[in-house]
């Protein structure tokens, strides 16, 4: 997992590693990696050579790691053009160096542009983009290169404007970000959680993390984690020559009804895919589950399901009194419980705090924001991953709540964030198609923040992969889970 960093940490981290090198070194490793990352993006445009680029320029290191970046790419031959936003403040060496290499100040955006770097504000910025540099920023998109594309924008280590240890972004008396939208960031020496989570997040574009020596001087622990193929590939359970359906997991599935058959197939379907031996379902839809699952064995009531290694709970089962019945009995087994849609609308009134209470074994609650603010009382606001730790502190669970950027928060405080959703999902049935996966994934003997993360990657994968051949449902959610872990090493 690739850990994220608070500004303070990253601060700290900077004065430590700056005291041990010589005045400036660090600033000049940053603007090495950002010049070479514009070098392959201006590569893809026609060359640097003569390549028209606009550095926009605010005060402080920022700025100055941007500067010293043109400074680079004007020796290279690109035309270099820099917009000072804070004229009384700029960084005086790097527009000295940029100067001296060829470039120029401008007081307005040229006409035709290549290459952006937003150097507006660093990690140190808060409250949106002000004047002139909102301005300027709204004016981009009217902008062409020499190829007649837009031109491209690289936020220099975050997008400014986002609000840095949350992910929020605020928003325009119009609604729309008040940041900067870049297609490339280029992050020095540690991930802030603008890059990884929250609203912010899709702003920053593809984030390229530059080595400037940073690492060994972090302290303390990361805000939250990103989940990697690497970790996935890692924690997935594998099958031996003495493996057979009961060693292998046996996961219960108590979702849908007569009303909501939907639901129990979904999920169902979900679980078969994970690395469980055995599915058993327990619900109003057993007829529907046995017609297109016919290796599941399938009863009407939880209570006559028979052993399991893990239960899946909620989705589509009703709120009626059969379904409190049914959720109580999950709750009873000794066992990791998953606990979704319905199963959340009815733990909402507090009649089964007790039954939670009572539990030693694992819980995961999969909420969307409305079902968080229903459990929560109040919305998760913009700091996402401080809403999930809260949750699962007040719920003694695993908390996965869900969206673009997926959270998954631990009652001891760890967080952890899935990179690999996609607005693909959000389409009915996904979140069964995940509950049942994460169901066989805690079935299999994972730990619940694992199992956790485990099933949102590669849900978010399977979402992509649907998304191929055109808008995506949950069946085809389901089907591409397979050729999603067909790829697991």
């Amino acid at each position: 997992m690739r850990p994220v960093w608070r500004v303070a940490e990253v601060r700290a981290a900077e004065a430590a590693l700056m005291a041990e090198l010589p005045p400036g070194t660090l600033m000049q490793r940053a603007a090495a990696g950002l010049a070479r990352r514009c070098v392959l993006l201006l590569a893809e445009r026609g060359g640097v050579y003569a390549a028209p680029v606009l550095l926009l320029v605010g005060s402080g290191d920022n700025g100055g790691d941007t500067l010293y970046a043109g400074a680079r790419l004007a020796r290279r031959g690109a035309a270099v053009s820099a917009l000072l936003l804070t004229p009384d403040r700029v960084h005086a060496e790097g527009l000295a160096a940029l100067r001296a290499a060829g470039g120029r100040v401008v007081p307005d955006p040229p006409p035709v542009l290549d290459l952006v770097l937003d150097g507006i504000v660093g990690i140190g910025g808060q409250g949106g983009l002000r004047e002139p540099a909102a301005r300027v920023v709204a004016s981009l998109p009217g902008h062409r290169g020499r190829d007649g594309a837009r031109p491209t924008v690289l936020a220099v280590d975050v997008p400014s404007g986002v609000v840095v240890d949350t992910g929020d972004v605020p928003l325009t008396s119009s609604g729309r970000p008040d940041a900067v939208c870049a297609d490339v960031t280029v992050a020095f020496g540690a991930l802030k959680p603008a890059l990884a989570v929250g609203p912010a997040a899709a702003l920053a574009g593809q984030v390229e993390l530059v080595d400037i020596g940073l690492e060994p001087w972090l302290r303390g622990s990361p805000a939250l984690e990103v989940v990697e193929w690497s970790d996935v590939a890692q924690w997935w359970p594998r099958l031996d020559a003495a493996s057979e359906k009961y060693t292998r997991g046996v996961v219960g599935v108590a979702t849908g009804s007569a009303t909501y058959p939907g639901a129990a197939t979904l999920s169902v379907g979900g679980a078969l895919a994970g690395p469980t031996g055995l599915v058993r379902y327990a619900g109003g839809a057993r007829e529907e589950v046995v017609r297109q699952h016919p290796s599941v064995i399938a009863t009407g009531r939880v209570a006559d399901a028979g052993r399991v290694q893990a239960w899946v709970c909620g989705s589509g089962l009703g709120t009626d009194e059969q379904a409190v019945t049914e959720l109580r009995t999950v709750l009873a087994a000794p066992v990791p419980v998953v606990l979704d849609a319905d199963a959340l609308t009815l733990l909402v009134d507090g009649s089964l705090a007790e039954a939670l209470r009572r539990r030693d074994a694992p819980i995961v609650v999969t909420p969307h924001d409305r079902e968080f603010t229903r459990l929560c009382g109040e919305q998760p606001g913009g700091d996402r991953v401080a809403a999930t730790l809260r949750l699962a502190a007040w719920m003694n669970a695993v908390v996965l709540l869900k969206g673009n950027r997926t959270v998954i928060g631990t009652p001891d405080g760890r967080a952890y964030v899935n990179p690999s959703g996609t607005p693909a999902l959000a389409t009915g049935g996904t979140g069964d198609v995940l509950a049942g996966l994460l169901g066989s994934l805690l079935a299999a003997g994972l730990p619940a923040e694992r199992a956790a993360a485990a099933a949102a990657y590669v849900h978010g994968l399977a979402g992509r992969e649907a998304a191929r051949g055109g808008p995506v449902t949950a069946p085809e959610v389901a089907t591409a889970l397979r050729a999603v872990l067909a790829r697991l090493p």
